[in-house]
């Protein structure tokens, strides 16, 4: 990782890298199994919650001076309420649930451990908080026969499965984007994983 610096910020100082982090999001999402078809405004709307929370988390990797990569984290009682109310429906208390949200690279600096560094910072962040049981995240769930699903695809569950998360089949939810060939924004069934703190 010579060169490379990951830099971890909280609240209100995640303020001068929401556009970073929206572009990120745009450019890394469009990949499957996300086909984002990305929107600034609705970026800049969704991540303000993550600056305005003040225990919040962006995890940021630099190149020199340019973000090549970040991930987010948030108290889950400062989500919204499809990320929050699953939980609720299993009886988990909101208050003491971390919440990450999205890790995104571009593509030529993946390989090279940001993807373990990314959740160890969060991770580190939600510990130093010191009132959460559980740590979560949630993501999509594409069909095997998806058209635009690529030859040899592999999804990250073994990743995930090593840093210790499990994939929790009563947690679910669903988030409403445009996929790249479809007109307009359609629901998409998320799945949440999770692990103790």
């Amino acid at each position: 990782m010579t060169g490379l610096r990951v830099v971890r910020k909280s609240g209100a100082a995640l303020q001068a890298h929401l556009e970073d982090l929206a572009r990120l999001r745009i450019t890394v999402f469009r990949d499957f199994p996300y086909l984002y078809e990305g929107d600034p405004v609705y970026e800049q709307r969704y991540l303000q919650t993550y600056a305005d929370a003040p225990d919040s988390v962006i995890v940021l990797v630099f190149d020199n001076d340019q973000v090549v990569g970040a991930s987010s984290g948030i108290p889950l009682s400062d989500e919204t309420p499809e990320i929050q109310k699953p939980f609720q429906d299993q009886g988990y208390d909101v208050e003491r649930v971390f919440y990450c949200g999205e890790s995104v690279l571009l593509r030529d600096y993946r390989g090279r451990g940001l993807g373990v560094a990314f959740f160890e910072e969060r991770e580190a962040h939600a510990q130093a908080l010191n009132r959460f049981d559980t740590i979560s995240f949630c993501a999509v769930e594409r069909p095997l026969d998806h058209p635009r699903r690529p030859q040899g695809y592999t999804p990250l569950d073994v990743f995930w499965q090593r840093r210790g998360y499990r994939k929790q089949p009563h947690l679910r939810t669903s988030m409403s984007w445009q996929d790249l060939d479809e007109a307009h924004e359609t629901p998409k069934p998320m799945i949440f994983w999770t692990k103790g703190v």
